[in-house]
């Protein structure tokens, strides 16, 4: 039977586009003992591949983490695939607020070790005999108890746009890290404090409440669906957010704004800002914020070095890239020489600054129309192609807007016209171009409007 993708990611674009149906983006994780993982994945496989389920899954001996997109139709009986197994009955699914029906464009489930990688090699540790969870209500009922300890277990770059008053917030890159570092800063704690924790959507810090429980701290706490759920409740119940500033987000938005607080600065210039950026430097693509003075000035670039890289000709950038380490190895978090203001580790309660809603209602204000939708995926960073449905010239102002691509701006110096070289395309050609980042079968290309 067959347990693989047969089509490639191009032609599943164009299958989707064709079926014109809503499709979800939805994540859940559930920790269980899974005797067979194997097995397991193989039964998920043959379920989702018949629903046209698609996504990016992990399964482990300690459970499944998942990513995925559904055909919206087909969700009750996704829903039910859920089911059978008794560790997913009624199981929360995260379903995106914003909606791409190319987030995923093949059914990927791997066999790992662990669904998060913790550093821990102990087998009598149970990672299901977790902590107490707590709704957004009862969690900042306990964060004002003066009994009570707090920690973030998400990584620098994501607590420093953002996080909880009055919490712990390790200045580590990965959440194996901050195991042992949290757990010997509080050793003696371990009988007369409220170990309270939370993390984006709960998969971090249910773990860690486990592993908390499992060092023989008494009172172990988390946040019910992590920073995700909080802001859902907070909004709907109208309670108080005791968190400030932005939950940072593993898609091309990069954060969720929870409250108006500007908690972290511009990394060039020091300015109140959380905005994240990643470098445009193909080689580099580091992970940092960055204000829109300093990305204007700097060319959405980290460093004069990257700067003048993007400059070069795409050839020599190339060059300059032949025996990189690719791929997510070569993607980094915010942790450079050259970032003059990074702070992480112990970070302000107090805010910076407000957001600034002019400035808002200015940014919302910019125009731009939708002139065509990308055609080809091409796996280098090189050529781009797209399938116009408006007029486009030499001169023009564009956008390249996509969930993994995310916004990027330029104006057109040269385009190429169902092969040729023109100074003007119209509705229906077929135009191709070169850039020195990777279009995605996702993205969009815009007009932006003076």
């Amino acid at each position: 039977m067959q347990l693989y993708n047969t089509l490639s990611a191009e032609e599943r674009a164009q299958l989707i586009d064709e079926a014109g149906k809503q499709r979800l983006t939805l994540s859940f994780y559930a920790y269980a003992k899974i005797e067979n993982p194997k097995q397991f994945r193989d039964e998920l496989f043959i379920a989702w591949n018949a629903l046209d389920a698609l996504g990016r899954i992990y399964v482990a001996h300690e459970g499944i983490n998942a990513q995925m997109s559904v055909p919206a139709d087909h969700f009750d009986a996704f829903r039910d695939t859920l089911e059978v197994y008794d560790f997913m009955k009624g199981i929360r699914l995260n379903v995106a607020v914003e909606q791409d029906n190319h987030s995923f464009l093949k059914l990927t489930i791997k066999v790992r070790h662990k669904i998060v990688a913790d550093g821990l090699n102990d087998e009598t540790f149970d990672v299901t005999n977790k902590g107490i969870h707590l709704k957004a209500r009862e969690f900042n009922n306990l964060l004002e108890d003066p009994n009570t300890i707090v920690v973030d277990f998400r990584n620098h770059y994501e607590s420093e746009v953002g996080h909880f008053e009055g919490a712990i917030t390790p200045d580590v890159e990965t959440f194996r890290e901050s195991l042992p570092i949290i757990n010997e800063k509080l050793q003696d704690f371990k009988d007369d404090k409220n170990l309270l924790m939370y993390c984006t959507g709960g998969i971090r810090c249910e773990k860690a409440s486990a592993y908390f429980k499992h060092q023989g701290f008494k009172n172990v706490y988390q946040l019910e669906g992590g920073i995700i759920e909080y802001a859902r409740q907070i909004k709907e119940e109208n309670i108080e957010s005791k968190f400030i500033g932005k939950n940072f987000v593993f898609d091309h938005r990069l954060g969720e704004r929870i409250t108006d607080d500007i908690v972290s600065q511009c990394h060039q210039c020091g300015k109140p800002c959380d905005n994240h950026t990643n470098c445009f430097n193909d080689a580099c693509h580091l992970l940092f914020i960055q204000c829109d003075e300093c990305k204007a000035a700097m060319e959405n670039c980290c460093s004069t070095e990257c700067l003048e890289i993007i400059h070069l000709p795409l050839e020599e950038q190339f060059k300059l890239r032949k025996g990189l380490q690719v791929g997510n190895k070569i993607f980094k978090k915010g942790k450079s020489e050259a970032l003059k203001f990074k702070k992480s580790g112990d970070l302000p309660n107090k805010p910076l600054a407000k957001v600034n809603t002019k400035n808002i209602r200015q940014k919302i204000s910019v125009k731009k129309v939708l002139v065509g939708k990308a055609e080809h995926y091409y796996t280098k960073s090189k050529i781009a192609q797209f399938l116009l449905e408006k007029e486009l010239s030499v001169g023009d102002k564009v956008l390249i807007s996509g969930p993994t691509t995310g916004e990027k701006e330029f104006t057109f110096t040269e385009i190429f016209v169902n092969g040729k070289p023109n100074e003007t395309a119209k509705e229906g050609d077929q135009i191709t171009f070169p850039l020195p980042f990777r279009v995605r079968l996702s993205d969009k290309l815009y007009k932006v409007l003076s």
